[in-house]
């Protein structure tokens, strides 16, 4: 099970008015741990005013670089984004998880395959890792790359992915929506919708070669792709998305409705695993989270977004009948498979039993 380790900040750099590039070296006994995979994240806990914040960051370097790098955007009340492009300095420690993340498909030297990537604002940050990760690594592939902005001024690795472009002629290529800045074709102005959807895929993207689609960014934007995608022959299974924030309600919600009526005020027996030590305690089947309570018994369970988000608290419940809340997190093969985000998770039977070693 993931733990906290401390990573030594050796670069920062300035990447847009409100945006870093934080470069992190673990120490030689943690250098595997955070052997990551292109498009995972970080999650990074520290402490404001005696309270910890965990705050989830995407890898944004590739595999072959030898670097661990995360972009970091400044968000408006942030109290940890704003800190790290105010006040964090080189030679300083953070702590960190090791690499998480199922963003990401198998990689095979030998295939030749069209990616399309949708980026949002700082949505380009897993994209990017696996962009370069992509084009090193499978060189017969090629990959296209919807990014969408404000204005040009705030573009993250604009000049990076420029280099990108020339490094790797007629294999990458990069159309940039500007919201608030006109550009030559009126096409490339505005909001990405599913209307613009329609007209990228009839004059400048042919959707029937695209093997695989990344997306990363508002939720709006990521919905309105994401269903024009399957509109135009994508399969599920060939859409990836990355949500950092939601105000909606999840996918593949599970409930068990034979028990969905149980006594409110009625309580659960919950057994839960953790690096191989396995403990039982009890809690109200109503209004308390598996998460929430196995920290209230003092369990060193994971977490980071608390929001149904990411996927740092993912457990295996393997005995008992659970529902979670909110899901943007698993795929439907997991949730069949009995995984479940713990901080949204919530018993439906007197009892159950979970995993977070599976």
């Amino acid at each position: 099970m993931a733990r906290f380790h401390s990573l030594t900040v050796t670069d920062i750099r300035r990447e847009t008015r409100d945006a870093v590039v934080v470069t992190l070296r673990p120490s030689e006994e943690d250098r595997a741990a955070f052997d990551f995979t292109q498009g995972q994240y970080l999650t990074f806990r520290r402490k404001f005013d005696d309270e910890e914040l965990r705050r989830s960051y995407s890898i944004c370097a590739g595999k072959d670089e030898g670097v661990l790098k995360v972009g970091i955007k400044r968000v408006e009340g942030g109290c940890f984004s704003t800190w790290a492009n105010e006040n964090l300095k080189v030679g300083e420690t953070l702590e960190a998880m090791p690499p998480m993340g199922t963003f990401h498909t198998p990689l095979d030297p030998a295939a030749s395959r069209h990616y399309l990537g949708f980026a949002g604002g700082s949505g380009i940050t897993p994209v990017l890792s696996i962009i370069k990760t992509v084009l090193a690594r499978e060189p017969h592939s090629r990959f296209t790359l919807v990014y969408a902005n404000r204005q040009i001024s705030s573009i993250m690795f604009r000049e990076e992915l420029e280099d990108l472009k020339n490094l790797y002629l007629g294999r990458f290529s990069v159309l940039h929506v500007l919201k608030s800045e006109a550009q030559d074709i009126d096409l490339f102005t505005g909001r990405i919708d599913a209307e613009k959807c329609t007209a990228l895929f009839r004059h400048w993207i042919d959707i029937k070669s695209i093997t695989t689609a990344f997306i990363c960014g508002p939720e709006p934007m990521m919905l309105a792709i994401a269903a024009s995608l399957r509109d135009h022959g994508l399969r599920d299974d060939q859409i990836k998305f990355e949500l950092f924030a939601s105000s909606q309600p999840g996918r593949a919600r599970r409930r068990v409705e034979t028990v969905a009526g149980a006594d409110h005020g009625a309580m659960c027996q919950a057994t839960v695993t953790l690096d191989g030590a396995t403990r039982t305690f009890n809690f109200p089947k109503q209004g308390v989270s598996l998460l929430d309570a196995a920290i209230e018994n003092a369990m060193d369970v994971p977490f980071a977004c608390k929001a149904g988000v990411c996927s740092t608290c993912r457990a295996k419940v393997t005995e008992g009948e659970v529902e979670m809340e909110v899901n943007h997190a698993l795929e439907d093969y997991e949730v069949r498979q009995g995984y479940v985000l713990t901080c949204q998770c919530f018993p439906l039977s007197d009892r159950i039993v979970v995993s977070y070693d599976q």
